[in-house]
């Protein structure tokens, strides 16, 4: 089971892997939902995936949909440079997370745009380890190798220091849409509404104005004891005298 720093995340429903890609002549589309990494049952993307269906690009542009939790670092890492040495404009939208090794690869993007309410999260590496001090030792030199390499292609886009980006990574931080296109690490957020769905605001000023009417529509004319024509809602007839 997959652990992260802050518990409240590690309850998320899994992803369920999805890798296609539909290729077009002015656009090819790639999906890549779940996992990364190799797997002995295809149930994860790895770069040999995405390197295979690369292969069969040639629009101008490839837009990359993403939502995953992360897996392995160094295929997450091939694939961030998969997607950079292409010759189309990679667009990439997170559909939904992308997290840990995902979110190297959405850093790849010309244009990152988040979805509405999808989350960026970006942490140290992690791996297991069994043998000597020497063993040991020799493995968290290659941690701190690759959370450098990391920190790297996040300072692609980070508008900040490279010192906060570390802490940052350091911290496990998970970032909200909005809060990843404020630090640079995405573009925009892709903030659509069905055109068919009816705005609360709009819903309450169309009742409000419906009882407006209705109240408008009880007032009846009245003559008072001098011929003078009066404006009398029908509830004043009803009132104590």
């Amino acid at each position: 089971m997959r652990r992260f720093k802050n518990e409240k995340y590690n309850h998320l429903a899994s992803v369920n892997h999805q890798f296609k890609a539909d290729a077009g002549e002015d656009n090819t589309t790639l999906t890549i939902y779940g996992d990364i990494g190799e797997s002995w049952w295809s149930e994860s993307t790895s770069a040999k995936d995405v390197e295979s269906a690369l292969k069969t690009v040639t629009s101008g542009t490839l837009t990359v949909h993403l939502n995953s939790p992360g897996g392995d670092v160094f295929d997450g890492i091939a694939i961030y440079n998969q997607l950079k040495n292409h010759s189309a404009k990679v667009i990439v939208y997170v559909d939904g997370l992308a997290a840990s090794a995902a979110s190297i690869i959405a850093m790849a993007a010309d244009e990152l745009i988040m979805n509405t309410g999808s989350m960026l999260m970006i942490h140290e590496a992690s791996t297991f380890t069994w043998g000597t001090k020497a063993d040991i030792k020799k493995t968290l030199n290659a941690l701190q190798g690759i959370d450098k390499s990391i920190a790297d292609i996040y300072m692609t886009r980070y508008q900040g220091d490279r010192s906060e980006i570390e802490t940052l990574i350091e911290n496990e931080t998970w970032f909200t849409s909005s809060e990843a296109v404020e630090l640079g690490l995405a573009d925009k957020v892709n903030d659509v509404q069905e055109d068919d769905e009816l705005d609360p605001e709009e819903f309450k000023n169309s009742i409000l104005q419906k009882f407006r009417n209705k109240n408008q529509q009880t007032t009846i004319v009245a003559h008072d004891g001098n011929g003078k024509i009066v404006a009398k809602s029908i509830l004043d007839n009803f009132k104590r005298q």
